[in-house]
């Protein structure tokens, strides 16, 4: 699984400093994001420095996993994608939609050649944010940084009513600070790629008229494990 995230990081990579093709990626590509977002959670779990408490996974809405790639030599980020995942009324969870992310910036994370960020979302409203054409977080919904797997949930109970809990594999983010970390934007064309279906991201993340193929249930089962 790890090998299969370095692989898509370094496609990804060579990707951004082509320009943009017309046709959409094969879904082969598509595929192996969802499995790159299984890797990175799976990443942050395993490690006690970046876990994220159950208490706000039991909580959570939605979860978004995106990967974004430096586009300067110091500051900022462009290019990337990600997955989201929302817990729908009867409590089971969605299929991942494949998402695209831009403009991104992290002042910490100088140096870094890509970024790998989880965003917890705390509340049903702000999953459907990502409907519109672009959901930039921490401007359109508030935004701050999650706490890690060793803090207290007795202590600062109002951080979970946050829209937005932000969590990056970098070190040295304060918890509860704001931040703002670029756009996210639905990517209806991958994901009729990935689902072979017309439905766009409402249906997707809403309905159950989607069934999920074996591709993306390990991903699922993932988040189910550690949310319920």
């Amino acid at each position: 699984m790890f090998m299969k995230k370095l692989l898509s990081l370094s496609l990804l990579a060579v990707l951004s400093l082509a320009p943009i093709a017309a046709t959409a990626a094969p879904r082969s590509e598509y595929i192996e994001r969802v499995e790159t977002c299984e890797a990175v959670l799976q990443e942050f779990m395993g490690n006690p420095e970046t876990a994220i408490p159950a208490e706000v996974l039991k909580r959570a809405r939605g979860i978004v996993i995106v990967n974004q790639f430096r586009a300067g030599l110091v500051l900022g980020v462009k290019d990337g994608w990600g997955v989201v995942l929302v817990r729908r009324p009867d409590n089971t969870w969605s299929v991942p939609a494949l998402l695209a992310a831009g403009e991104g910036s992290l002042g910490f994370q100088i140096g870094a050649s890509s970024i790998e960020t989880i965003y917890i979302l705390m509340d049903d409203a702000t999953p459907r944010l990502l409907f519109n054409e672009k959901f930039h977080v921490g401007v359109d919904a508030k935004a701050v940084a999650g706490p890690r797997s060793t803090w207290n949930e007795h202590s600062n109970l109002d951080i979970l009513s946050t829209p937005v809990l932000v969590y990056s594999m970098n070190k040295g983010l304060y918890v509860g600070a704001s931040v703002k970390t670029g756009y996210l934007t639905r990517n209806d064309e991958a994901n009729r790629s990935l689902y072979a279906t017309n439905y766009t991201l409402p249906e997707i993340l809403y309905s159950n008229w989607v069934t999920p193929p074996d591709e993306v249930k390990p991903l699922i089962n993932y988040v189910s494990s550690l949310t319920n």
